[in-house]
């Protein structure tokens, strides 16, 4: 979709997690036809989020009126103008002396800056019954995947393909079963941080593998990213990796390797998957 779907869809998740959300429509830079989400903070705080970039930014009005030596808030959003702001609420334009952004006020209340839409108009377009013309919303198909049974089966695959890369290498190949396992948690955190951005657990998951690797031996790990289920093009793409193949075709003392797959279903058949190639050994000097 594009801005507008995006924005709406945003300020709705918003709206559904208890935001005071709003659609902002404008420009940008050249002029250009923006859409994008403003959200107002209790202590009086407006945050511009921008539904195609994930980006965040703080704004701070500019005062026209202030002394021409006194310090001023520097934009930092790609906005420039502002014609009105709705959500399933309110419609309200702009009527401040200015439409630019860095110069607006997002005092709702205020009426000398933001004429709202009355709510007779508003329920002759948004009230309940007055969209019946439009066909209904096709439901999203639940996954038909199992997760589980997904990446067993693609970890399956991908050992095979590894010994028998190392094999083609006169290289033997033995595999940490207890390594591979603590791959798990990583995995499922590096989903969760794709998803919404929020970190966790990298902490717990070093401790995890430096109790796991023996003093005088060296941990190396490779994790990506794929939206398919094929094993040889994803090792077939891992290879091309200089320090995934540095993994794969490791050499040394007490070499073991370990392989993990976390398949991620959603709805639509969509996938997510994140595998992690990791090898411990002991350096040759």
């Amino acid at each position: 979709g594009d801005c507008e779907n995006h924005a709406t869809l945003l300020c709705s998740l918003l709206l559904g997690f208890g935001l005071d959300a709003y659609v902002c429509v404008g420009t940008k830079a050249k002029g250009t036809p923006h859409t994008w989400v403003l959200t107002r903070g209790t202590d009086g705080s407006i945050t511009f989020w921008e539904s195609l970039t994930a980006h965040r930014y703080v704004h701070r009005a500019i005062d026209p009126d202030a002394p021409p030596l006194a310090p001023q808030p520097k934009p930092t959003s790609p906005y420039r103008t502002v014609g009105c702001v709705f959500n399933h609420h309110t419609f309200r334009a702009n009527c401040q002396p200015s439409d630019a952004v860095e110069l607006c006020v997002f005092d709702f209340q205020n009426q000398s800056r933001w004429k709202a839409m009355s709510q007779e108009a508003l329920k002759s377009v948004c009230a309940p019954g007055s969209t019946t013309s439009l066909p209904p919303l096709p439901p999203l198909c639940a996954p038909s995947l199992d997760p589980a049974a997904a990446s067993n089966q693609l970890e399956l695959e991908l050992r095979s393909l590894v010994s028998e890369h190392r094999k083609d290498l006169d290289l033997a190949t033995l595999w940490d079963d207890q390594l591979s396992y603590l791959l798990s948690s990583a995995l499922s955190a590096y989903e969760l941080e794709r998803c919404s951005g929020v970190s966790c657990g990298n902490e717990e998951f070093q401790d995890a593998v430096r109790r796991a690797v023996p003093d005088g031996h060296t941990f190396k790990g490779f994790p990506i990213h794929f939206l398919h289920r094929n094993a040889r093009r994803a090792f077939a793409t891992c290879l091309r990796s200089p320090f995934c193949e540095e993994i794969v075709c490791c050499r040394g003392d007490h070499v073991r390797l370990a392989v993990r797959v976390r398949v991620f279903a959603y709805p639509e058949s969509a996938c997510a998957v994140w595998l992690m190639f990791a090898v411990k050994y002991r350096s040759v000097l």
